[in-house]
């Protein structure tokens, strides 16, 4: 009777997140007005969160349900003073909404929460536990594994890409240093090598220099938000350094191609590095094997010798 009634009131509790969820209560027009003024505060950067998530939403009710969601979650988010930056910058990365992703962590817990019961009762009908206990635990952390997911999806999809983005930029910087060299001035210098190529990382650096350029804002600034924004170091530092030698051609040349070369090296360790790491977990496999196979040889004989 106990565990029926811990079983009911675990489901039950799952049912009754998802449908506050789901159905928003009304908000007062001082919570209104003060989400506007928090939101202007945050800048242009994170207001621009909410059409991402209308893009990655869709037209299908499920897409619906989700926004509805993503929003309600950021907005508990915004009121506690969650930033979350280094998740934001992941996400930005990837080209994610913060929405979305807040949608898919929620869903995924209340999901959880309503998985860890099944579970127990698929258990208790083989016979392998019947405490009450059980099933209130596995609620709990099948719901607290399903929320942590996808923040570690975006943290490794995120570092991937960032690789990418490192090797682009260091291409980037030689192409400029190619422009100076030729005779053009900083700013066409940065804009001519972007337009090079088509791919996401250049076009984002692109995007940043055609922003500036209508704002009025320097390049390098420009630069320098869009590197705070993905979190990579190397646009920041190379903001800094353009800021110090933008009126000096000679020595911006030779900032860019020691910081070229700096990133190509630094690239370089990081693959030697991921190589003797493969190369050590190939030797611990082997090593292994081969003692599997030595167990495989030596057991019968050592059990002839025991029961001699």
């Amino acid at each position: 009777m106990t565990a029926s009634v811990l079983i009911g009131a675990v489901f039950g509790l799952g049912l009754y997140v998802l449908v506050r969820a789901l159905v928003p209560s009304k908000r007062s027009p001082v919570a209104t007005v003060a989400q506007i003024d928090a939101l202007r505060a945050r800048g242009a950067s994170y207001g621009s969160a909410s059409d991402r998530a209308a893009k990655d939403a869709g037209n299908s009710r499920f897409g619906t349900v989700r926004s509805r969601v993503g929003r309600r979650v950021a907005d508990l988010y915004l009121q506690q003073g969650w930033e979350q930056r280094s998740l934001r910058a992941d996400l930005a990365v990837l080209d994610r909404s913060w929405e979305s992703f807040l949608a898919t962590k929620v869903l995924l817990g209340a999901a959880g929460l309503v998985f860890g019961p099944m579970v127990f009762v698929i258990v208790w009908t083989i016979g392998l536990g019947s405490g009450p206990v059980i099933p209130i635990w596995l609620a709990l952390v099948f719901a607290g594994v399903f929320f942590m997911l996808p923040d570690l999806e975006v943290r490794k999809d995120a570092a991937e890409k960032r690789r990418d983005l490192r090797r682009v930029i260091g291409a980037y910087l030689d192409l400029v240093a190619m422009n100076l060299a030729g005779g053009r001035g900083l700013p066409e210098a940065l804009m001519a090598a972007a337009e090079v190529s088509d791919g996401w990382a250049l076009r984002k650096v692109r995007n940043c220099l055609a922003d500036a350029r209508i704002t009025g804002t320097s390049q390098w600034s420009a630069l320098g938000r869009l590197g705070e924004e993905l979190g990579v170091e190397e646009l920041k530092d190379l903001s800094a350094s353009l800021a110090l030698v933008a009126d000096d051609g000679a020595k911006v040349r030779e900032s860019l191609a020691s910081r070229a070369e700096t990133m190509r090296h630094r690239e370089l360790a990081e693959i030697e590095g991921s190589a003797g790491e493969k190369s050590q977990s190939m030797l611990v496999a082997q090593l292994l094997l081969c003692a599997g196979f030595l167990v495989f040889l030596i057991f019968p004989a050592a059990m002839r010798v025991f029961q001699v």
